[in-house]
């Protein structure tokens, strides 16, 4: 028989509304890891023997609770419908991922044995957690995926499974092993009259948390240094701030020139804005790239819009002195409603004053998200390009043996944004086994080793560079090679198994009520 729920439904939607908050103190800028295990353990217990409605309700108020805190930054400047809109549409998803949930939990003791349910349980329900956050990550527009929980292990003592795994197969494991704390609870004695708890699960989960923590992060080869000499300018690159074309520019050369007497630099980093005049139209701005890359005696990486007929692009390039823009890469994942507007009559109808400050829609780029720096590959990712699996995979596939990823937080100075997305840059560095430098404009900007470990770093709000020897690494791990495939058989294939247990399950409900009484 389906279980009966553990709570009453006004219970479980407030314990799932905590569960939510306790979900966003795993992220920074608390960064407590360990409360992502509690709010998934209280997540799930809200849902045990929950009807779809109440598991909807229930999910929804967790989706909530957590969203409204962890995204609060987009309201910084626009107010608070994106917010909100926000807000709700990722907890309408958490909600539908709470109704599957529940679903398992009805449907697993219909149909599976009871000696199997104690491992078939939890790897059915974070198979469909990572469901959830796969549809997340894709949907609508793009998806968002942001606030993942294996995201949220950053800092705590299983981040490097993200090397073998990828961040959903972190996802996946965590929920997991959480999920079979819950059974082992609620698991019923051996014998009559009380008795232990079976020993051997309890055993398997003590290891596989053991081996969680005790496992190394996959070892890439070393292939010597590149030194790369990283600009924050710290400029008016706000969407409201004040400034007149080349303000960015001027402030990004100022905060170079300290380099102009470094010596064996073999590239030189702006963020993402960091060029606001168009150097191809003005002799000016070119004069300065010039300056810039021939008294650093290196190629200089920037950023700027690029207007191509009635298309602009998010576009990062190589500059040369006297050649100009020799390499450029597009941003592949523009924002939605922050960078183009979908639908935007649609949308305009609703919101006229907030769609109407997005002027120009730019269009995603198409080009790989690689330089060669005479000889060494580097990989790309601009601003939110870095929470996307696949473009970080494509760029190690491609070739990267160090990642530049560039952005601008001007926007959301004094919020958790940029903390939660040097997070993700952190992540990604132990995910690929390769070193990464996280450049804002505004900060914080950090080098990051391939272990995750903080190599150098600029504080927020003030001009700066910094001038490193970042370790360049080759190899692919295997979070790069089998991430995809995992990711699909992990998400879909719980989903294909739920489906095959309603059938089976609704079979047997009907078996039974055609069963005559005794």
């Amino acid at each position: 028989m389906p279980p009966r729920p553990i709570l009453p439904l006004w219970a479980a939607v407030l314990l799932s509304a905590l569960a939510g908050v306790l979900f966003d103190l795993a992220f920074p800028s608390v960064a407590w890891w360990p409360m992502a295990f509690a709010s998934v353990a209280l997540a799930l217990v809200t849902l045990i023997g929950r009807r779809a409605g109440g598991a909807f309700l229930t999910g929804l108020a967790y989706g909530l609770s957590f969203y409204l805190l962890n995204v609060d930054f987009t309201a910084e400047w626009v107010g608070p419908l994106p917010w909100l809109a926000l807000s709700l549409l990722e907890a309408l998803f958490v909600a539908g991922g709470a109704v599957l949930i529940s679903l398992a939990y009805r449907w697993t003791p219909v149909v599976v044995p009871r000696r199997s349910r104690i491992l078939f349980t939890p790897v059915l329900v974070a198979g469909l957690w990572t469901a959830k956050e796969a549809v997340i990550g894709g949907f609508p527009y793009g998806g968002f995926p942001w606030g993942r929980v294996g995201t949220s292990q950053v800092s705590g003592p299983f981040a490097e499974v993200v090397s073998w795994t990828g961040t959903a197969g972190l996802t996946f494991l965590v929920v997991a092993v959480v999920a079979a704390a819950v059974e082992l609870v609620r698991s019923p004695r051996r014998a009559r009259g009380g008795g232990i708890r079976p020993l051997l699960p309890v055993g398997v989960l003590v290891v596989i948390a053991t081996a969680l923590v005790l496992v190394p992060a996959w070892a890439t080869t070393p292939a010597g240094t590149m030194r790369v000499a990283s600009v924050q300018g710290n400029g008016p690159a706000g969407y409201f701030d004040e400034r007149e074309a080349g303000d960015i520019l001027e402030s990004q050369y100022e905060a170079t020139k300290p380099l102009f007497a470094a010596e064996g630099v073999d590239v030189v980093l702006w963020p993402e804005g960091s060029v606001d005049v168009d150097p191809e139209g003005s002799p000016v701005a070119a004069a300065a790239l010039d300056r810039v890359a021939r008294q650093v005696g290196a190629p200089l990486i920037a950023n700027r819009i690029d207007q191509r007929g009635d298309e602009y692009f998010n576009m990062s390039f190589v500059w040369r002195e006297g050649a100009g823009i020799e390499q450029t890469y597009d941003k592949r994942n523009p924002v939605p409603f922050g960078e183009y507007v979908p639908d935007r009559e649609f949308y305009a109808s609703i919101a006229p004053d907030l769609i109407g400050m997005i002027g120009r829609d730019y269009t995603p780029g198409t080009n790989p998200p690689v330089f060669d720096i005479d000889g060494t590959v580097v990989g790309l990712a601009i601003c939110f390009d870095v929470i996307y699996d696949a473009l970080v995979w494509e760029g190690a596939r491609d070739g990267a043996r160090v990642y530049l990823f560039q952005t601008n937080n001007a926007d959301f100075r004094g919020t958790d944004e940029n903390l939660q997305q040097l997070a993700v840059a952190r992540l990604r560095a132990i995910e690929t086994g390769r070193s990464v430098v996280n450049l804002s404009t505004v900060g914080t900007s950090q080098v990051i080793a391939p272990d995750g470990s903080t190599v150098d770093g600029l504080p927020a709000d003030e001009p700066g560079h910094m001038l490193t020897d970042v370790a360049l690494r080759t190899g692919l791990t295997p979070a790069v090679i089998v991430g995809p495939w995992l990711n699909a058989l992990v998400s879909w294939g719980s989903v294909v198994v739920l489906a095959g247990l309603g059938i089976v399950a609704r079979r047997r409900f009907r078996g039974h009520a055609k069963t005559p009484a005794p």
